[in-house]
């Protein structure tokens, strides 16, 4: 029987999910449209592990240097300026209405809601602060001297390894959480193992593999897109 003193867990996945868009993608448009990057190697590579991504193959240590590069040496009051534009040109067109009332809706009925995403914590920080989530499990970077590396710190939450990080802060966490009471959103089949792992799993917008895969488990399929 379940424990009604037990707070609800609401996971979401981020990009393509809550957001209308792939923020890390955009993340690389971003930086093309600033000339801070060559426009041509870097839009190739850009779509390059972005292709690797949707067939369930990425380098994501690969593609977290990559994304990082371009910032390694900016100061904190140049990357919270970029933070801002990148905020406002590329991450509130994707922004969506239907997503947003979803998660109030969950806080509203005293659920903890937990935003868990494969892309790196620099650009997922400041788009977790607009959803006011109570908390962000992104993929974590490594720091020294203050500055990025472009290496991952800990485990990459991406696939299998998103199930092991939520266990992780699980373990460590105040609350009375616990996946046996949960309910994960997401539109990717990367993100199965999590969705296999929820007490409910629900597909959003999903790619054409997890629709698939959805409709012959009987899971809930919903769309937050107008």
């Amino acid at each position: 029987m379940e424990n009604t003193n037990t707070r609800k867990l609401a996971l979401f996945d981020l990009d393509n999910t809550l957001l209308g868009g792939d923020s890390d993608h955009a993340w690389g448009e971003f930086l093309i449209s600033r000339d801070m990057v060559d426009a041509e190697h870097h839009r190739a590579r850009n779509d390059f592990f972005y292709e690797q991504y949707k067939r369930g193959e990425l380098d994501i240590h690969g593609y977290v240097a990559f994304t990082i590069e371009p910032i390694r040496q900016l100061s904190a009051e140049e990357l919270q300026n970029l933070h801002a534009q990148f905020l406002r040109d590329e991450v509130a067109p994707m922004m969506l209405d239907k997503a947003q009332d979803l998660v109030k809706k969950h806080k509203d009925a005293g659920d903890y809601c937990v935003i868990i995403t494969a892309t790196n914590e620099f650009i997922t920080k400041p788009i977790a602060a607009l959803f006011e989530v109570d908390q962000l499990l992104p993929t974590e970077l490594e720091i020294v001297g203050d500055r990025y590396t472009g290496k991952i710190s800990g485990i990459p939450c991406y696939q299998a390894g998103k199930v092991e990080k939520l266990n992780q802060w699980l373990a460590g966490s105040v609350n009375d959480l616990s996946l046996s009471n949960s309910i994960f959103y997401s539109d990717s089949m990367n993100d199965l193992p999590l969705l296999q792992a929820a007490a409910v799993p629900v597909a959003v917008d999903p790619d054409a593999k997890l629709r698939d895969f959805a409709e012959k488990s009987d899971w809930k399929i919903i769309s937050l897109r107008d």
